[in-house]
């Protein structure tokens, strides 16, 4: 499963969202949309922070923890 955080610089957020997935082991990376402009076109993101999973965004904002569990501890 390939997970990321894709976040602006100056998002707040992607911190804390980030420090949630590693206490759920859940392995990740942080794009930012200034590094990869056609990444963020792409997936039409307008936002931070979002989460993307295998290519799709499975959340856009910050979702709770429970969210992330209930989202990505299912998927193998």
């Amino acid at each position: 499963m390939d997970v990321m955080i894709v976040a602006t610089r100056q998002c707040g957020h992607y911190p804390s969202l980030s420090k949630e997935l590693e206490a759920l082991d859940i392995p990740h990376r942080i794009v930012f949309v200034e590094d990869d402009p056609e990444l963020a076109q792409k997936l039409n993101i307008r936002h931070s922070p979002n989460v993307v999973v295998d290519g799709e965004v499975v959340f856009r904002g910050q979702p709770s923890e429970a969210e992330l569990r209930a989202r990505l501890k299912s998927r193998p």
